[in-house]
């Protein structure tokens, strides 16, 4: 509920501002009731904050950067969504407020796409936008997402739109990094503590794994795929998310269910002589203890 269109509708200010008082805003002059389910995360709660600016800036305005991000359904970690990103054509007159960060950049017709009614960058604008400016870390968690949404979806090669994307704009400051964080990405990185495992390993200076790799036990069963796996080593890697144990519960299943058939399907990689090290959300920072433990693991013997 937008309070203009609560003043054209006829209600008074006193009224409005009652009304505002049982509300939560999402934005300034922009409400929902308490019980909305969109207030249950910070990416749905920001998706709100994202059509109230929409609906009240008006046309000319392009969602953009780590909004743009969430209106696409890309995963997005430790980057801020206080403030809802928008970009406008231009050379200058960009400006930034508590709730509002607008940019002034060039764009073209197809950097454009439309969401659900909103205009929006496209999916290789977007993350070519927040890998010239965020954190390493963070760009590849967004970019890693970008990537394998598009694998899941059938449209493989995403990395040359991506790549495209950021050759458009050569002069645009963070190009480099950009650069830097596409080569790193891949489209196998399939949640957030995956993507952050893989950077804290190159950070630890381990080598690179193969990732998503389908074993199998000796009698040749097929174990399912494991998240990281060095071969010449015979050692499984596996970021333990809370995921594994919630939200891919088959009907019926319980959680605890899901931990004991996790820990038969371990105990028959082990079989053959391989080794299994598991990490969870808590150790990704510092990975200190994880990465000690995989380079005894991947160590002779």
């Amino acid at each position: 509920m937008l309070r203009s269109h609560l003043l054209a509708s006829g209600y008074t200010d006193d009224e409005t501002r009652r009304l505002a008082r049982r509300l939560v805003a999402v934005r300034r002059g922009a409400y929902v009731e308490p019980d909305d389910e969109r207030l249950g995360t910070p990416e749905a709660r920001h998706l709100l904050a994202v059509r109230a600016a929409v609906a009240q800036l008006g046309p000319g305005t392009v969602v953009s950067h780590v909004s743009a991000a969430v209106v696409h359904g890309l995963a997005v970690w430790d980057v801020p969504l206080d403030r809802v990103h928008v970009t406008r054509r231009g050379r200058s007159g960009g400006r930034r407020s508590r709730h509002l960060h607008l940019h002034v950049l060039p764009l073209e017709p197809d950097d454009i796409v439309l969401v659900g009614g909103i205009a929006v960058t496209s999916v290789a604008r977007t993350v070519a936008d927040l890998a010239r400016v965020l954190p390493f870390e963070q760009a590849v968690v967004v970019t890693d997402s970008a990537l394998h949404l598009a694998r899941r979806s059938g449209q493989g090669g995403r990395h040359g739109d991506l790549a495209a994307a950021l050759a458009r704009y050569p002069r645009r400051h963070g190009g480099a990094a950009a650069g830097r964080v596409l080569g790193f990405a891949t489209d196998l990185a399939e949640s957030v503590g995956e993507s952050r495992s893989r950077v804290a390993m190159a950070a630890a200076g381990l080598p690179a794994p193969a990732l998503q790799v389908v074993l199998h036990s000796t009698e040749g069963r097929s174990l399912g795929r494991v998240d990281f796996w060095w071969e010449e080593h015979q050692v499984v890697g596996e970021f333990d998310g809370r995921v594994k144990y919630g939200g891919l519960l088959r009907p019926g299943q319980s959680a605890g269910d899901a931990v004991f058939a996790e820990k038969v399907r371990e105990d028959a990689i082990r079989q053959p002589g391989r080794r299994v090290v598991r990490w969870t959300w808590a150790e990704l920072a510092p990975f200190d203890g994880v990465a000690r433990g995989l380079r005894r693991a991947l160590g002779p013997g």
